[in-house]
Parts: structure tokens; C-alpha cells; sequence
């Protein structure tokens, strides 16, 4: 996302994702602030580099800059967020084994924060609308490939889509029916998929006449996407485990990374065909 939401509480709590000040310094530097601080235009905002406070700790200084762009510039002031977030992510402060991880309380809080603002971050550091409705298609798109790239590392939040009913793989079926027809009309998820396959020229069990092993390999896709479908907790509300109890851990991962595998590839079929 190109930009994140700013309000006071994620000010504060993507602040805290920086500040350094009782343990031994860690990334990203001052410099490395400086630079998306020019880039973003919040330089006005930033205590340092307008030679106010030299010793500014980075914490303060982001936030300082955070503060300033709620009042005068809040565009700019997301678009730093989102800079911000990256490079925290980048220098690998997300990650638990890295000398620059920012600690699991600090990514509770930007968690909290943001989700109330209708962004869902990932324990990674990845961030995605909680609710996909009234996305533009290519804001669509980029959300989906999110999801689709923690669904084939096992990722169980992937599984279900945050804040929908729908999980992955329906709702890339779904996205495809639109980009063709220009509405969503719901159905059942066999038949749901099976348009999905017929929008794309891709083969189903109910296709005819056709022999060739790319579409015995297209047939046995969708019988994979209904099977995994077949599994999910049909009570479910978009949180918690997206599976029915009986489902072991095991089966749970491979049915969520096969459930990406298959969302990747309807997805780059819609680019292909649509010359996207």
C-alpha cells in the first residue's frame, strides 16, 4: 500500500516501531529517516533537519513529523508511514531472529491501530485492506497477491480473507466473474469457480471434448479448489481457524498453500488474458 491512514494512535504506535533509546542502536539509522523524510516532503515537521534539536532521538523526531503532517499535511504524512513501515521491514525488524527486531508488544500496537482504521498488518510486516470490497481492480489485485503469497507459505490468516466471508480462493473467483462481466453475483462455490475456469478458457470435470493433459491439469485445479473448499468452517466470520475441526494442522497447511497455488494461477491467467 502506497499510503497508510494517520490519526494520533498510530502516530504514537509506529513511533514506538523506532525508538531505540534502551537498547543498543539498531536500524534504520538517522540517514536512512533523513532520506524518506526529503522524499516524502515532511521535512517542516522534522526537528533535525530544520536544526532544532540535533540529539532528537528517532522516536521523537518521527514522531514530531507524524504530528506535523495531521495538521498540515496529511497526504504526505501517510505516504511517510507507508516509506517508514517499509524500511522498518526492509532492515528486517519484523523479523525475530534480526538485531533490528522492533519486539512483538510494538507490533501488537501498530496492529491495534491500524486495524481500526480498516488495514490489517501481518505478524511480517505486510499490510492489507481488511475489507477488499470497493477496491479499484488493480488495488485488487495487489491485495490478492498478498494474500496469495502468505497462503502458499502456510500463512492460516491467509486462508480466510480479514473482515469477509469469502476465503481466498472464492474471492479471486469472484474477481475474475466482475473484471468480465462487470458484476458478482453469488452462488454456490462449485459453480462460482466454474465460471472463473469458463471466463479464463480453462477446463472443468463438465468441459467435453477435451483430452489434452493441460486441460486433464486445469480439471484436476478446480477438483483441487472444490476439495479445499469442501474443508472450510462454513460458520466462520473471517477470524480465527478457517478449517473444520477435523481437519488436522497438516491437512490445514497444505489445503491453505494449495488453496494459493491455484489463486496464483487463475490470477495470472486473468493478466494473460486480459493483457494485464
Amino acid at each position: 500500500m502506497d499510503k497508510l491512514p494517520l490519526n494520533d494512535e498510530i502516530a504514537v504506535a509506529i513511533s514506538l516501531l523506532v525508538d531505540d533509546a534502551l537498547v543498543t542502536t539498531r536500524k534504520p539509522s538517522h540517514a536512512d529517516i533523513d532520506n524518506i523524510i526529503l522524499r516524502n516532503k515532511v521535512i517542516k515537521g522534522d526537528p533535525k533537519l530544520n536544526g532544532q534539536n540535533t540529539n532528537v532521538g528517532k522516536a521523537k523526531r518521527v514522531n514530531a513529523v507524524l504530528n506535523w503532517s495531521l495538521e498540515y499535511d496529511q497526504e504526505a504524512g501517510e505516504s511517510f508511514v507507508s516509506s517508514l513501515l517499509s524500511l522498518i521491514r526492509g532492515n528486517g525488524g519484523f523479523r525475530e531472529t534480526s538485531p533490528n527486531f522492533v519486539g512483538f508488544e510494538s507490533i501488537r500496537n501498530l496492529q491495534s491501530s491500524l486495524k481500526a482504521e480498516g488495514v490489517k498488518l501481518t505478524n511480517d510486516g505486510m499490510t492489507i485492506p481488511v475489507v477488499l470490497d470497493n477496491l479499484s481492480d488493480l488495488d485488487m489485485e495487489k491485495a490478492l497477491e498478498i494474500y496469495i503469497r502468505r497462503a502458499k507459505k502456510g500463512a492460516s490468516d491467509a486462508a480466510l480473507l480479514t473482515g469477509t466471508s469469502k476465503d481466498l480462493l472464492e474471492a479471486v473467483a469472484a474477481h475474475i466473474v466482475t473484471r468480465f462481466l462487470g458484476k458478482y453475483q453469488q452462488s454456490n462455490f462449485p459453480t462460482l469457480l466454474g465460471l472463473a475456469f469458463h471466463l479464463l478458457g480453462l477446463s472443468t470435470p463438465k468441459s467435453k471434448g477435451e483430452n489434452e493433459i493441460t486441460s486433464l491439469f486445469e480439471k484436476s485445479m478446480y477438483e483441487l479448489g472444490c476439495s479445499v473448499n469442501n474443508l472450510r468452517n462454513k460458520q466462520g466470520t473471517g477470524h480465527g481457524r478457517p478449517f473444520l475441526p477435523r481437519v488436522s494442522d497438516i491437512e490445514a497447511k497444505a489445503a491453505i498453500e494449495s488453496m494459493g497455488v491455484i489463486s496464483e494461477f487463475l490470477l495470472n491467467k486473468l493478466k494473460e488474458k486480459l493483457k494485464i
